[in-house]
């Protein structure tokens, strides 16, 4: 069970690629070029490297939940969507599909969204940021046989810092990684539950594959859009 639920979302290929960009960002961080934009997020370049780490590592791991019946799993296969490359984990036993939480792509963010709500005291103008992102994203998710639910993989991206903008300049980098991680999760995720059964995928991934490379890149790319446009540091409410 442990191989079928902890596995890598994206083939070794496509996963270098993210690790090529955290690393790239390790050095821009490290020569100061990206700290006003993580300033902007209201927290500091340490903490934001350990955010984006944690969830690159976090990827990997999967809690079930439960387990769904469903069609005969498909197994140890890749599946192309929008350019991108997933991989199906080889199946072992077929005990139906097993219902998990990403830690990389659900946990991490969501724990890091309710902070930033908490801090700005934002929850008005992220809980219309998520509602928006959530719309846009669940008209384009796309049931994919094997591997649960996918994206087109930058628009989490776009349509998160063009949301984030209009809804407030001063708060629109922590509103673009709230409403683009929730609103991804819910959209592409959560709202399709009713379709995991009959896709045959060993593992329906909340916050994996299929969503977790818009989701991370969210973090990355959505930031530094709205952060590039807010004219300030946003004041914490406490």
């Amino acid at each position: 069970m442990d191989s079928q639920v902890h596995y890598l979302p994206l083939t070794p290929g496509f996963f270098s690629i993210l690790v090529i960009l955290f690393l790239g960002l390790i050095i821009l961080i490290q020569l100061r070029i990206l700290r006003y934009a993580y300033m902007r997020l209201g927290i500091g370049p340490g903490a934001a490297l350990f955010l984006l780490f944690g969830s690159l590592i976090g990827s990997y791991f999967n809690i079930p939940i439960t387990v769904l019946p469903g069609k005969q799993a498909m197994s140890g296969q890749i599946v192309d969507f929008y350019g991108m490359r997933y991989v199906v984990p080889y199946v072992t036993s077929w005990p139906g599909t097993v219902l998990a939480v990403n830690v990389g792509g659900a946990v991490i963010p969501t724990i890091m969204s309710t902070y930033l709500v908490l801090r700005y005291q934002l929850w008005l103008k992220a809980a219309i940021a998520t509602a928006v992102i959530a719309f846009v994203i669940h008209s384009m998710a796309t049931p994919v046989p094997g591997v649960g639910i996918a994206v087109p993989v930058f628009v989490p991206v776009v349509t998160t810092a063009i949301t984030a903008l209009i809804l407030s300049r001063e708060y629109a980098a922590p509103l673009a990684y709230i409403g683009g991680s929730m609103g991804t999760l819910i959209g592409a995720d959560l709202l399709n539950l009713d379709k995991i059964n009959d896709l045959g995928a060993p593992v329906a991934s909340i916050g994996g594959a299929g969503t977790f490379d818009g989701i991370f890149l969210t973090g990355i790319l959505a930031v530094l859009l709205a952060g590039i446009a807010s004219p300030s540091r946003p004041r914490p409410a406490w």
